[in-house]
């Protein structure tokens, strides 16, 4: 009875809630018992009515009934191809698919490092594609990069898939009546400027700065004639600094073949402002001064290689040149490769990397590690401080085991009648061997004969007496169709070669994968000079410039 009585004194609001919530309830319950009338003169009403007959179901789409959170949170368990197909999919997906955060997860995945390989230094680019920043105060401190560019252009060094380019009548023809010279073309890279030289003897050098920094390529011309002993001279070797620019600008010294050498300070966008700093006249010409093959440059540290293998030591601190010390070798020979940087307190590690005798005819490869600073005293100049050499044949000490016997021979193989051309970048060394003569042949794989050879530098931290020595490790050959080795480049874990018959090949060396960039021509390649930065290519040879450019 309590029950009945409760449920009778419902009120009549509550009856039509439950009514509302029971499940034979019909939406003809609130329709009108009227229909609305035909004449348009009556005032709007104030809820809409619409017949039941008239409902349809909301056709809703994959985007919209997802957030776009939810979206890039499963376009980041993509790949990168799988990306790119999702972008092909409509408007929608393909302004997802483009999230710089996307890419930036898909090149540190695939590539395993945060920036572009084979930039070096301090050197920017204006000329490359960047991320447009927010306006006003909205700017931060992010690194502006537009990562699935960057993506593209690595995998376009990984598949040798580039565009070229030829400039002509870079490098003047040689004078009539003198000797052509057999030394190859210079050429550095820094950024978005070109600096070339020829090797051609002259009375003036010139030496040529192209900058292409987004606009209309600008040109400066360095004038090297000498302040010694009037007559023809060729510049024999150029050296960038690496340190960073002060006011915005570059310095670069020109060694001259009389032994002499300049220092410039080149100002990208005011050449006005671009001047000779320093001159170095040598008081009488020695092995020391002439024939120089190589130099590297960091300020105020400036170390020239002479042909004799004679290491001289500069100091250009306060703006004068100071000859600090000379070092010489008679176990080393060219090619060689000079690898400078700078260490904490105020020290440089030098890393040679050089051609070995092996008894009788042959060569191998070895590598010295010099670390030149200054002592306590203000006054003191920079000189060598410690030195240690790792070979890649080396016998062990004591007795001699199978293992031991067995690693000796391994690195007895590898030795060469002949090599080219050796390049480091202080971590990789890969030794290029040249051609044998006819009837001469090194016994071992028939592949070591054109290939090259690779090796890991181990330089532990020289911390006590007990640290372990250096190493000189072979890792593997590299194989590829380019015959003899012209010209060779390295930096950063990538090396590129040259052959005689024109083709280019790139590697990755923490990989060992390598790719053609350009196939063989018809001609032969005598003297050339290969360069690459993070974008390109540039090789010199038969006067020109060809140009490989991954940024496409």
């Amino acid at each position: 009875m309590y029950v009945l009585r409760r449920q009778e004194s419902l009120n009549p609001r509550m009856k039509c809630v439950r009514a509302f919530m029971s499940a034979d309830f019909s939406l003809s319950f609130i329709m009108p018992k009227r229909t609305l009338s035909p004449t348009p003169l009556l005032p709007p009403a104030k809820r809409q009515q619409i017949d039941a007959n008239t409902l349809r179901p909301i056709a809703l789409s994959f985007d919209d009934l997802f957030y776009e959170e939810l979206i890039l949170l499963v376009f980041s368990q993509l790949s990168w191809s799988e990306l790119c197909a999702a972008e092909a999919v409509n408007k929608n997906w393909q302004r997802i698919s483009l999230d710089n955060g996307l890419w930036r997860e898909q090149y540190i995945r695939v590539f395993g490092r945060s920036r572009l390989r084979g930039g070096k230094g301090f050197a920017g680019r204006s000329d490359g594609r960047e991320v447009r920043p927010l306006p006003g105060r909205a700017v931060k401190a992010l690194d502006l990069k537009d990562w699935r560019w960057m993506f593209r252009i690595s995998w376009n060094w990984k598949k040798g898939r580039c565009r070229t380019e030829h400039i002509e009548g870079v490098f003047k023809p040689p004078e009539p009546g003198s000797t052509p010279s057999l030394a190859p073309p210079h050429v550095v890279l820094t950024g978005s400027t070109t600096i070339i030289a020829s090797s051609e003897t002259s009375m003036c050098p010139e030496v040529h700065c192209l900058h292409t920094g987004g606009g209309p390529t600008s040109q400066q011309t360095l004038l090297c004639d000498s302040r010694g002993p009037r007559g023809p001279c060729s510049i024999a070797a150029l050296a960038l600094d690496q340190s960073a620019p002060r006011a915005r600008l570059l310095q670069l010294a020109a060694f001259l073949s009389t032994g002499e050498f300049l220092v410039f300070a080149v100002d990208e966008q005011n050449p006005r402002a671009t001047a000779r700093k320093l001159t170095y006249i040598p008081q009488r010409p020695s092995s020391r001064t002439t024939a120089i093959i190589q130099a590297v440059f960091h300020y105020p540290l400036l170390i020239s290689l002479s042909e004799a293998f004679t290491l001289s030591i500069y100091d250009l601190s306060a703006d004068t040149v100071k000859h600090t010390q000379t070092l010489t070798t008679y176990t080393a020979f060219p090619p060689t490769s000079l690898v400078l940087s700078a260490q904490p307190g105020d020290r440089y590690k030098l890393v040679l990397t050089y051609a070995m005798p092996v008894f009788p005819v042959h060569f191998s490869i070895g590598a010295t590690e010099l670390i030149i600073a200054s002592s306590h005293d203000p006054m003191a100049s920079l000189t060598v401080i410690s030195t240690r050499t790792a070979r890649a044949l080396d016998v062990p000490p004591g007795w001699i085991d199978q293992d031991k016997l067995r690693c000796l021979r391994e690195q007895w193989s590898r030795k060469l009648l002949h090599i080219q051309d050796t390049q480091s970048d202080g971590k990789w060394i890969v030794v290029g061997p040249g051609e044998s003569p006819p009837g001469n042949t090194v016994p071992g794989p028939v592949d070591s004969l054109t290939s090259l050879q690779m090796y890991r530098l181990s330089l532990p931290a020289a911390s006590s007496v007990a640290s372990p020595p250096p190493k000189l490790t072979f890792i593997r050959y590299l194989h590829h169709s380019a015959g003899a080795v012209s010209s060779m480049a390295l930096a950063d874990g990538r090396c590129v070669t040259l052959g005689k018959n024109g083709s280019i090949w790139v590697w990755d060396l923490e990989s060992g994968a390598g790719a053609m960039v350009s196939s063989p021509s018809a001609s032969i390649v005598e003297r050339s000079t290969v360069v690459f930065d993070d974008r390109r290519i540039i090789s010199a040879r038969a006067g020109k410039l060809v140009i490989h450019r991954f940024d496409i």
